[in-house]
């Protein structure tokens, strides 16, 4: 079947912020005096805020609810986005390039106002078809809902969309969504191994994120349904 769609996340592959959220969760953390390793971190890629802020509870026990937490968090990022916008490589003509022969949506975890705060800065507000934001989802990243969600406002069955991630949560919630899954880690946090095992093309950079890369997914057999099918 042909892919009519691409459905990016944001975080981690639009820009390069994993560094800005460990950097503000672990700035959260040293002003309490405990750690927020890059364990913790790994955990909270690609959940939505909600969830996010409650894992953060748990593991650092602030005396602190749930609403503070995430306007805490909130503020160090935007903070950090005020001093620079770390855009990753390519990121603006990956998803120009992709968008003159598909439709192209957003679909993120982060903060309703941070996503807006980023698609006015970049332009990207004018390219997406739909944007589904993390906070209005029950459930984040592993969970397949902000794709699911993107797919029924564009009207495709997922095995016409092709998303593209940089964290387990993410692959795994392409994955679960039943859509293509191209799988473009940053460096710093590059997939696990049986994560990689679920997807269907890995990137190393977003040059290489091609029209062309999409079509040679299509009439393929989906990686991540392949070994659900034989778990």
């Amino acid at each position: 079947m042909a892919i009519k769609a691409v459905v990016f996340d944001m975080d981690g592959v639009l820009i390069e912020s994993e560094t800005y959220w460990l950097k503000s969760r672990q700035e959260f953390a040293a002003a309490m005096g405990k750690e927020w390793t890059d364990a913790d971190h790994r955990l909270a890629m690609g959940r939505n805020t909600i969830e996010w802020a409650q894992l953060m509870k748990e593991r650092l026990e602030p005396d602190m609810n749930l609403d503070e937490i995430m306007a805490d968090i909130k503020a160090r990022m935007m903070a950090h986005y005020e001093e620079h916008m770390p855009l990753r490589p390519y990121a603006l003509e990956a998803v120009t390039n992709i968008a003159r022969e598909y439709r192209v949506g957003l679909a993120s975890g982060s903060p309703t106002e941070l996503i807006k705060h980023i698609l006015r800065l970049t332009g990207l507000d004018q390219v997406f078809e739909v944007v589904v934001y993390g906070d209005d989802m029950p459930n984040g990243k592993p969970a397949p809902d902000s794709y699911l969600h993107a797919l029924k406002l564009m009207n495709l069955a997922p095995e016409e969309a092709a998303g593209i991630e940089d964290s387990s949560n993410g692959v795994r919630a392409l994955v679960n969504a039943g859509m293509y899954a191209v799988g473009a880690p940053v460096p710093e946090f590059p997939l696990p191994p049986d994560v990689a095992a679920l997807c269907d093309r890995i990137i190393p950079t977003l040059d290489l994120f091609t029209p062309e890369l999409v079509r040679s997914l299509e009439n393929t057999p989906r990686r991540g349904a392949a070994l659900a099918a034989k778990g």
